[in-house]
């Protein structure tokens, strides 16, 4: 009888958890539902390269379901930095909407998730769920000066690897800047080309395959240090392959295969970073 009660307790405790969280969070949400509708159009932008974006919070609300009971055994040692943060965040959001900083103001809103569960259970309830709410960061777009920061450097040398390999092909390259010319055709590594998309959504791949399948930290950071050359190379064979097909034909290089050779590099880099982990642990056990 006294187990059947404990047992009921806990249940109903955990029941009162899942709705007064639940009321919070829809609360947060309202409020700071034009910042997230307006996040939530990134994602489904063609030039933002956040594709994966509406999977981060589905895939991050898993990863909290599975910690959950961890959670709520946590005691209610709510801290006052917590509402201390939320006021942060919303003097945050205000300042970044007038400045029209769309990366503070989308931030602000996690921010005020941290402060919630700080505020409700203390800074305990953010170690528990660290990995799924770091996940988080990843649905809001960088800022501008990162991105272009990150974009130029990967472009010329993306450029620079396909002018080698092509010359070990055995084409005549040419290369100025991110500009290759061959015989016949000019390629531009634009932007879109310099693997940035290719980097941000396979880190979060990466991140996820990571919580589910790697489960010592230090093969996840070597794991996600190898994923950078990976990704480089990667972009950069899709280089190459258009142009060597477009040195054949080039109305083929362009156009669908141009945007199809991108997924197909994409999923051929995600199985290279699985079968990676696959034999570092092979030589760990080797070990």
């Amino acid at each position: 009888m006294i187990y059947e009660a404990t047992e009921n307790q806990s249940q109903a405790e955990t029941q009162t958890s899942w709705i007064s969280l639940a009321w919070l969070f829809l609360l947060l949400v309202a409020t700071y539902g034009p910042i997230l509708w307006n996040m939530s159009g990134s994602w489904f932008d063609e030039n933002a390269d956040m594709g994966h974006g509406f999977l981060v919070p589905i895939i991050a609300g898993y990863m909290i379901s599975l910690d959950w009971n961890s959670f709520v055994r946590l005691k209610d040692a709510g801290s006052r930095w917590g509402f201390v943060l939320l006021v942060w965040a919303a003097l945050q959001s205000v300042v970044a909407s007038l400045g029209d900083w769309t990366f503070l103001s989308r931030t602000a809103f996690l921010l005020s998730l941290f402060g919630m569960l700080i505020a409700l259970k203390g800074f305990a309830a953010i170690r528990t769920l660290a990995y799924p709410l770091g996940l988080l960061f990843l649905m809001v777009p960088p800022p501008t000066f990162v991105y272009e920061r990150i974009t130029f450097p990967l472009q010329i040398l993306a450029s620079i690897l396909a002018a080698n390999f092509l010359e070990l092909l055995g084409f005549s390259v040419l290369r100025e800047g991110n500009i290759l010319e061959m015989v016949g055709q000019r390629l531009s590594v634009v932007e879109a080309c310099s693997g940035i998309r290719s980097l941000i959504t396979l880190s979060f791949f990466a991140l996820v395959y990571n919580y589910f399948f790697v489960r010592r930290l230090r093969m996840r950071i070597v794991l996600l240090l190898l994923l950078i050359p990976v990704v480089i190379l990667g972009n950069s064979f899709r280089i190459v392959l258009t142009g060597v097909v477009g040195h054949y034909n080039h109305d083929l290089a362009h156009g669908l295969f141009h945007s199809m050779s991108g997924y197909v590099i994409a999923i051929l880099s995600g199985s290279i970073y699985i079968a990676m982990h696959q034999l570092l642990e092979r030589v760990n056990r080797s070990k």
